[in-house]
């Protein structure tokens, strides 16, 4: 029954009966890792060859008269045993390969003895550090590329159970409120460091300059609070200018910019924001220069409120994420994500949830394989530090997926599953597309080593997998997916079943898990904080706050399940509402001079002179006068209101414009 190919254990389709389900299902076992109860599963035991010749004998001339042109048995054994189910059963192609008696079991770590973070001390890296990178990179491959690394599927895989807490650490009562989570992600100490780097710095540029800035004055932690709230109301009311909330125009302007603070305070506040002290930062080539100079205080902080915030569940997702176009050098190319190039960082997030637990800037710019594997080790290692011993089930993307990441994963108790590239060093070579040979949908091979599985297998494409959580030999059918041509179609139809195209358990796992910073980035970028801007770490500020936002949301509706806080009004409390309640409650009822000023003038418009208001000569060179510019006329004078700070020509302007 099985089919001569190139290449060594293959797994075809066959067509078994109705029993096969119950039989197969493992004994009353319980589903795999995190597959929806829809999914019908099975495992089949691996059988050597030479096993399963001896059970062939007395049917073989059956199977000969069955093969079809293409040498397929799969529609002889079909109409023999039934068609109600299908299933995956390995078949041998007779080949013998050297070293097929020496495989070793067990599950041996690579010599993979370096547990250090990342290194985010610069945004490129430099010649000499490369160069011990690819060095170091030869120790990873020591064990995994020998002959007698890989195996047959047929040795079983010990899973630890997962038993940590996990979800929302900081219960704060039904009375809470969107800025009481807020503020436990981002708290008030950080945005009083902003207020005294900010005004540190304006007096910094000041002085560099020569001259003061009559237009600046120096900030507080009330203002601050109003410029991130507003700067959180523009992502849900776009406008393509930051200018156009205090257009004068009532169907662009927003009353509610106006009253809070002036545009040229939000452009001075957005000129002089700071994160650090610039007089203390390094130079580059300095003893301590650090690349991140510039948002180091803001990535100290969150990133132990982000990790204390939440502990993590089982299954966890690590993957790129790119945060905003940009021109500085640590940009990177990702077509299959939704802005294709930019800023981009790590991010470990829950795969349920979509909680980010951890984000790691992406430093440098391998081209060649090796240093690519050696940063896709160092990042995860790093992503998942502190989670050691505790069985999480990590899932990857291909450009992090390789032999020594997944070893020192399982050594350090941390289960992972991932596609990987074929090509990468380390991969078994009999299951390299070109010794496989062409895959039908449905169809894979396997190699293993202890935990290790590797598998190829097509399901829309050839797709190459590591696993170490994924027992060899299962395979599950989703519902409401047609199988194969019309003429499978038609025989499905006749017996009235509709059946799915079986797949590995590690690209199930994959497919329902592969999902926690696609989430956190669906939630992220429905609504942008902050403006774009000519200077990169901004972009990460701006990430970082909306970030923030979107864990604070998380946390909200999983603590409260899905009820909306105290003085929210309906049922259903969507991200929409959650950011413009916080921007209310961080903007309060703070205003800035203008705003005070135009309510003083509202209330008081009968006589503006006895509060002070008076015409008089504002400078020698003339401006537009601010009541026709208002009338969309253009007029310019050298009188004016000094306290409301605008021109206004003699004669009526004055009256017109306090009224």
């Amino acid at each position: 029954m099985a089919t001569a190919r190139n290449g060594r254990e293959l797994f075809t389709i066959l067509e078994t009966s109705a029993d096969a389900e119950s039989s197969a299902a493992c004994d009353g076992q319980e589903h795999p890792l995190n597959l929806s109860s829809g999914v019908k599963w099975f495992e089949i035991p691996f059988k050597k060859p030479g096993e399963e010749e001896e059970e062939d004998d007395d049917g073989e001339e059956e199977d000969e008269e069955g093969e079809g042109e293409n040498g397929d048995a799969s529609t002889a054994a079909g109409s023999s045993l039934g068609c109600d189910i299908l299933v995956v059963t390995p078949r041998s192609n007779g080949v013998k390969h050297e070293e097929e008696d020496t495989w070793e079991e067990g599950c041996v770590s690579a010599s993979c003895s370096d547990d250090s973070d990342l290194d985010f001390s610069d945004l490129e890296e430099e010649e000499e550090e490369r160069a011990g990178f690819l060095g170091y990179n030869e120790d990873l491959y020591e064990d995994c590329t020998s002959p007698e690394f890989w195996g047959e599927p047929d040795q079983a895989i010990a899973i630890e159970p997962f038993t940590a807490a996990s979800g929302p650490q900081h219960p704060l009562g039904d009375d809470a409120d969107t800025r009481d989570y807020f503020r436990v992600l981002f708290p008030d100490s950080l945005l009083e460091h902003m207020v005294e780097q900010t005004n540190n710095y304006a007096l910094y540029r000041q002085r560099r300059s020569g001259k003061a800035d009559p237009h600046w004055h120096p900030t507080h932690a009330r203002e601050m609070r109003a410029y991130v709230g507003l700067n959180i109301l523009m992502g849900v009311n776009q406008l393509p200018e930051a200018g156009m909330y205090w257009a004068s125009d009532i169907f662009i302007g927003n009353a509610g910019f106006k009253k809070t603070m002036t545009a040229r305070r939000y452009e001075k506040l957005t000129q002089y924001l700071q994160l650090c002290d610039r007089e203390a930062e390094p130079v580059r080539g300095e003893r301590g220069y650090d690349g991140l100079f510039k948002i180091r205080p803001l990535l100290d902080v969150l990133e132990s409120t982000m990790w204390d915030a939440y502990t993590p569940n089982r299954c966890l997702t690590v993957d790129k994420s790119v945060v905003a176009p940009g021109r500085s050098s640590p940009t990177h190319s990702m077509p299959s994500k939704p802005l294709r190039k930019g800023l981009s960082v790590w991010m470990l997030c829950d795969s349920r949830s979509g909680y980010c637990h951890r984000a790691r800037i992406h430093v440098g710019r391998p081209s060649e394989d090796q240093a690519a594997v050696l940063q896709g080790y160092r990042a995860v290692t790093s992503l998942v530090h502190g989670l050691e011993g505790q069985y999480h089930h990590l899932f990857m993307g291909s450009f992090l997926t390789s032999v020594p990441l997944l070893q020192r994963l399982l050594r350090d108790g941390l289960y992972a599953c991932g596609p990987t590239q074929s090509g990468r060093k380390g991969y078994p070579e009999v299951l390299r597309p070109r010794n496989v040979g062409k895959l039908a949908q449905g169809e894979f091979y396997q190699c293993q080593r202890g935990n290790l599985v590797a598998t190829v297998t097509r399901d829309v494409k050839v797709i190459s997998f590591l696993s170490t959580n994924s027992a060899p030999g299962i395979v599950g059918i989703s519902p409401g997916e047609q199988l194969g041509g019309e003429g499978d179609s038609d025989s499905m139809e006749s017996s009235g079943l509709t059946l799915g195209v079986p797949r590995p358990l590690p690209l199930l796992l994959y497919q329902e898990n592969m999902r926690g910073v696609d989430l956190c980035d669906q939630l992220r970028e429905c609504y942008q904080v902050g403006r774009p801007c000519r200077k990169w770490w901004r972009y990460f500020l701006w990430f970082y706050v909306n970030l923030c936002i979107v864990n604070a949301y998380i946390v909200l509706r999983e603590s409260r399940g899905g009820a909306p806080p105290a003085g929210s009004n309906g049922k259903q409390f969507p991200q929409r509402h959650f950011r413009v309640r916080l921007a209310q409650l961080l903007i309060g009822d703070y205003q800035g001079a203008r705003g005070m000023e135009r309510a003083a003038r509202k209330r008081h418009a009968d006589s503006p002179i006895e509060y002070g208001h008076r015409l008089e000569r504002m400078s020698e060179r003339s401006r537009r006068c601010r009541n026709c510019t208002n009338k969309g006329l253009r007029h310019e004078s050298v009188f004016g209101c000094k306290i409301c700070n605008v021109h206004l020509c003699r004669g009526g302007c004055f009256s017109e414009f306090h009224k």
